[in-house]
């Protein structure tokens, strides 16, 4: 079936440690067609992060200018860090029929629905708060400070999820990730994604007899 060119947009947010950014990765790693938006960042790299792969990491003046540039569609401060999504590597993939996920906090969600009504706006839960703090103890870069501090903002995060399109509570991974994969093929599958001129084509030739070329 033929469809319109234009890439998706799904925008996934979630408190730290919900696992967001493990299951967009994973998702574009076995999605055909879907590409993870990597985002760039002037927090330190943690171990085991790749970057331009986890996050393009980069000093705060080189992200200073690139604001001043408006190179972000979207950029925010978070537990003291900066966070922004690249507007030309957005629309580059969009432009190319390339579907692309990206997972960002709740401001940043809020600034890009603003941009793009056809986004596609999901949240991930964790199973409970006691698996929230579990996750971040056993990230050994997080202190007790941070912990506490970004289950703080967890709570004040999580009361957004009203302004979501989708819920997912990520408990299980394998579940988390089949329910998200479930929610983009679904919206693939949009009446108003499809290309009205094929259809007319094939099946609703002139009374004529004649094919439309």
């Amino acid at each position: 079936m033929k469809r319109k060119n234009r890439g998706k947009l799904i925008i996934v947010s979630a408190p730290s440690g919900a696992g967001k950014t493990t299951l967009c990765q994973k998702l574009s790693s076995i999605m055909p067609n879907l590409k993870h938006s990597v985002s760039y960042t002037t927090r330190r790299i943690r171990p085991g992060e790749v970057n331009n792969r986890d996050y393009t990491f980069v000093g705060e003046k080189i992200f200073r200018s690139m604001i001043k540039r408006d190179e972000f569609v979207e950029w925010a401060e978070v537990h003291g860090n900066l966070y922004g999504t690249s507007r030309k590597r957005l629309e580059v993939m969009r432009d190319k029929g390339i579907d692309v996920i990206l997972d960002v906090d709740t401001q940043g969600a809020k600034k890009i629905r603003k941009k793009y009504k056809d986004g596609i706006y999901i949240f991930i839960l964790p199973p409970s708060m006691a698996a929230l703090k579990e996750r971040l103890k056993n990230r050994m870069c997080n202190s007790k400070e941070e912990i506490q501090r970004r289950l703080k903002r967890a709570v004040d995060e999580m009361r957004d999820y009203k302004k979501y399109d989708y819920v997912i509570i990520n408990g299980i991974f394998d579940e988390a990730l089949e329910g998200l994969k479930s929610i983009i093929l679904s919206e693939k599958l949009r009446t108003s994604d499809i290309d009205s001129f094929w259809v007319e084509k094939n099946f609703f030739p002139p009374k004529d007899g004649k094919a439309k070329s």
